[in-house]
């Protein structure tokens, strides 16, 4: 008689009854069914080829290989273990169980594997992940507890079997395996009509619980998980391996890019290409195509096992089919999901296709099993079938599979839509790093003052600059041309290719314009020649504050020219700064394509740069020269420390001289850089790094007088022709204030030419404070000049007002003594000429050193007329008297008449107990063509120390005429 028990498919029948001989067999060959499906032969079969496919293309053909041989043997179990029939499950299944959990316990026992990530153990001839194996073990003793039928004790048994092994693999950790694995064992409990009453609360907990995970996360999986939510694909980072997937399936299309050059080296790129990020992979070489043929295999799979799931007489045969449909759905459904960035890249493969061996024997042993199920469905006698509506199958089995179906169908169509949408976007960014470019530096422009001498100019020195990974460095013929080409040795270069560090190239160079020449016909394979970026100042420090130097860009001009290049070549001080963008001209580049370490494997896009621009001064050498030489002359005799000299054109403002004492030579600062001279220079005495005629500004003193005698003329608190008592000295509220020496009565002109302290005091507390120094701010006091140089002085010009408001008080002895040039006025050498020059011409002018930038002519600036011009004869007949037989008489030894002013200041700063000495003045006085100013500190009396240099320097310009 059959025995019946009950389960939770119904009554369950054993027949143990056999049919009569003849009708048994035939039933029995009526009903024979192959060990192995060939729909899952087929489906299997599918995923291995494409997989091994996947491995040749990114050139692990060795991995291939042993992929084959791996799927081969597990073929060869699935078939085994379908021939053996159902009866050996339970033995099988606990005996995997327990193999598994010793493999994970031995796992966490070992050390710590690639960021302390331990999931791999180590057999020597092969390694085994237990976690791969635990996913089939805990299918197989769910199905054969719960298939014996429902009971709370099985139920809280077979919960206590599944949280071990994702306890376990939580510590290892892998957090993604683990959920999967938890999935699946949830699904087999659905499966397995578990009541809903206890499941629900169950799944509420677990999902309660389950960001507590995150606590067992290492840095590096937390990364991925924050890159995933927060949307980072940055080029490095954890969020680099989610782009690179991105990249690979936008860029792979239809039909794959395996036939485009970039392909091999795009590969490279993708990480974990044979594990992790195999679809990504198989769809960047092989296109959607491929991925959609990956997706249908599973679904075979998934929908034989669904099937057989609902036709299995044993409820342990259907639990275990619906267990493995599940475990391979779900996993590749994840799997896909983080290769098309749905996902935090979780690590898990899809089995078969993916690169690993426990993954598919385990599986493939699962399958033989279910086919086993399969058969032991087909040898049932129908006698003793329950009825059908006594047969209860497992629940959702159909829908699961319905479900993952339709996951696979949206992610199918997710990878078009990424193809589609953003294939353009991001082949662009997977161009942009896979790509290097290496700056090769523009000719800079020369600098030549208005008759042709250069005064900076470009070193004919060029650098060769050696790839190594495009230069066949191994190549000992080819590194010894090389050093025979450049005078070195083989071992230099050698050396210099060893101690590049992360660097693309290597500079193993410096030569010549022949050498250079030489090398560009060579044309060697990842050799560059350029212009070694060193800029020659043959006048060094004549012209050094003026020209300034060049320099590595720094934030700041990144800044002020957005499109600079990184590690470009800028001016950073002096005219080479003024005219940047001129002289610097255009650099180009050489790009290489680089692997993911960086290393140039070939060369890409190459653009030629644009030579700088020349520029072209108002500035004459030999002027400049007479003009430093009779500076330096002055400071020598008299022991001063500072001295500056300024020859400008009295009607436009173009520069013709600006000596400035003392001065750095910018031969210093261009590279290489001799970092002992640089010391040297920037602690020299005296503030060499400015320039003295635009930068230093102290006390006017009586060349002031100009500017006050100005103010006279615009608001005449005096009459010019009155002639007025002076004497010794002036006194005001109790305070007495010195003449340099008596004076006798005198009117404005002989006041100017004499230099009258006296007069001028007075003049000063008539005019009043306001007065005087508006028109001193029309005669560019206390203001920039505009010259084409940067980091200008103003000076000092003060007011009561901007007095008041620093929290002094304005004293009327501060008015009375501003009148000669002393208390609250500083200027600049380039200022008292610009205001000589003004008062002589009736117009302010702007200095003005270029004459032309490029291509363009710079046409001086539009002079701006002052409201007084046509009352200032007075003034200029006071320069006149003073330089025919005033303080500055030496001017009549020009061949032109000329008018001047001498000035002597108290400065404190002063080096001698002497006053800095000011001399300035135009010639002609009736038509003014120049204007000569000099400076010097401590240099003692105008007319004795910068009278003879400004004479110099005038009589140098009219022998040029």
């Amino acid at each position: 008689m059959p025995v019946h028990t009950s389960g939770p498919w119904g009554p369950r029948v054993r027949p143990v009854l056999r049919h009569p001989p003849g009708e048994a067999t035939s039933t029995m060959k009526n009903r024979r069914v192959r060990a192995v499906d060939p729909v899952v032969l087929g489906a299997v079969l599918v995923l291995a080829g494409l997989g091994a496919l996947n491995l040749i293309t990114i050139g692990a053909s060795n991995l291939a290989l042993r992929h084959v041989v791996i799927v081969g043997g597990g073929l060869v179990v699935m078939a085994v273990a379908a021939r053996l029939g159902f009866a050996r499950l339970p033995l099988l299944a606990w005996g995997m169980y327990a193999l598994a959990l010793a493999g994970l316990l031995a796992v966490l026992a070992g050390d710590g594997g690639a960021r302390n990530a331990r999931r791999w153990l180590d057999l020597g001839i092969t390694t085994v992940q237990p976690s791969e194996l635990a996913k089939v073990a805990v299918v197989l003793v769910l199905a054969t507890l719960l298939g014996q039928g429902y009971t709370r004790r099985r139920f809280l048994v077979a919960l206590g079997l599944a949280a071990a092994p994702v306890g376990l693999i939580v510590l290892q950790p892998d957090l993604s395996t683990a959920l999967v694995l938890a999935a699946m064992a949830a699904f087999v409990v659905i499966l397995a009509r578990v009541p809903l009453v206890p499941l629900l609360p169950l799944f509420g907990a677990a999902l309660a619980v389950l960001p507590m995970a995150v606590l067992f996360l290492e840095p590096y999986q937390l990364g991925r998980l924050q890159a995933f939510v927060s949307g980072e694909r940055g080029a490095s980072g954890p969020g680099w391996a989610m782009l690179q997937a991105e990249i690979a399936v936008a860029v792979g299309g239809l039909s794959g890019s395996a036939d485009e050059p970039l392909h091999d080296l795009r590969v490279e790129y993708i990480p974990e290409a044979q594990h992790d990020l195999a679809f990504a992979s198989i769809v960047h070489s092989w296109g959607l195509l491929a991925g959609v043929a990956v997706a249908l295999a599973v679904l075979a799979l998934v929908w034989r096992a669904a099937l057989i799931s609902r036709q299995a007489q044993l409820s342990e045969g259907a639990l275990l089919a619906g267990g493995v449909a599940a475990l391979l759905g779900v996993q590749t459904v994840v799997s896909i999901a983080a290769n098309l960035g749905l996902a935090p890249h979780t690590g898990l493969p899809i089995p078969l296709f993916s690169y690993g061996g426990t993954a598919a024997t385990s599986l493939l042993l699962a399958f033989g099993l279910v086919l086993a199920a399969r058969r032991h469905t087909y040898t049932r006698w129908s006698l003793w079938d329950p009825p059908p509506e006594r047969q209860r199958r497992p629940r959702f089995a159909r829908v699961g599979a319905l479900v993952l179906s339709a996951n696979l169908f949206g992610l199918a169509y997710f990878t078009w839509h990424t193809q589609d949408v953003r294939s353009d976007e991001l082949r662009a960014v997977s161009e942009e790093q896979m790509m290097r470019c290496l700056r090769l530096p523009a000719e800079r422009g020369v600098i030549e003052d208005r008759n042709g001498e250069v005064l900076a100019s470009n070193a004919d020195q060029y650098d060769v600059r050696v790839l190594p990974g495009l230069f066949p460095d191994h190549n000992a013929g080819a590194v010894e041309n090389l050093a025979s080409m450049v005078d070195g040795s083989s071992d230099d270069l050698h050396d210099e290719f060893a101690g590049k560090g992360e660097e693309l190239d290597v500079t193993v160079a410096t030569v010549g314009p022949d050498a250079a020449a030489e090398l560009i016909d060579a044309d060697l394979p990842g050799v560059l020649v350029a212009p070694s970026e060193r800029r020659d100042y043959p006048h060094g420090r004549l012209l050094g504050p003026m020209l300034g130097f060049v320099g590595v860009g720094t934030s700041e001009d990144m800044d002020r020219w957005p499109d600079l290049p990184l590690g470009a070549t800028v001016g950073q001080a002096g005219l080479e700064r003024q005219y940047d963008e001129t002289l610097r001209g255009t650099d180009g580049e050489q790009c290489v394509y680089v692997d993911p370490q960086n290393r140039p494997v070939a060369a890409a896009g190459r653009t030629d740069p644009e030579p700088g621009g020349d520029v072209h001064l108002n500035l004459d050498l030999d002027l400049q020269e007479v003009a430093n030489d009779a500076v330096a002359t002055a400071m020598e005799e008299s022991g001063g420390d500072v001295g500056a000299a300024v020859l400008m054109d009295a009607r436009t403002g173009a520069v013709l001289a600006m000596a400035g004492i003392p001065a750095y030579d910018n031969n210093v600062y261009t590279p290489p850089i001799d970092r002992d001279r640089l010391q040297e220079e920037i602690n020299a005495p005296g503030q060499p790094l400015f320039h003295q005629a635009i930068q230093h500004a102290a006390p006017p003193g009586s060349t002031f007088k100009l500017v006050t005698a100005a103010a006279n003329a615009e608001y005449e608190a005096l009459p010019p022709d009155r002639v007025v008592p002076t004497g010794a000295s002036y006194t005001l509220g109790g305070h007495t204030f010195e003449n340099w020496r008596p004076m006798p009565p005198q009117d404005l002109v002989q006041a100017i030419a004499w230099s009258n302290n006296v007069y001028f005091y007075d003049l000063a507390w008539k005019l009043g404070a306001d007065r005087l120094t508006t028109v001193a701010q029309q005669l560019g006091a206390g203001e920039r000049s505009g010259i084409d140089l940067p980091a200008e002085s103003a000076g000092v010009l003060g007011t009561p007002e901007s007095v008041e408001e620093a929290g002094g008080t304005w004293y009327p002895g501060a008015t009375v003594v501003l009148g000669i040039g002393q208390g609250p006025v500083v200027a600049t050498p380039l200022q008292v000429a610009r205001w000589t020059a003004g008062i002589a011409t009736g117009e302010m002018v702007t200095p003005q050193l270029a004459a032309s930038s490029g291509d363009e002519e710079i046409e001086p600036s539009e002079p701006e007329s002052l409201s007084f011009a046509d009352r200032l004869d007075p003034v200029r007949d006071g320069m006149r008297a003073a330089g025919s037989g005033g303080t500055a008489a030496l001017l009549n030894e020009l061949p032109v008449d000329a008018g001047g002013k001498t000035g002597s200041a108290e400065n404190p700063a002063s080096p001698t107990s002497e006053p800095d000495s000011w001399f300035t003045a135009v010639a002609p006085i009736d038509d003014p063509d120049v204007v000569a100013t000099v400076y010097v500190r401590g240099g003692g009396m105008g007319s004795t120390t910068s009278g003879p240099a400004a004479l110099e320097i005038l009589q140098a310009y009219f022998e040029q005429q």
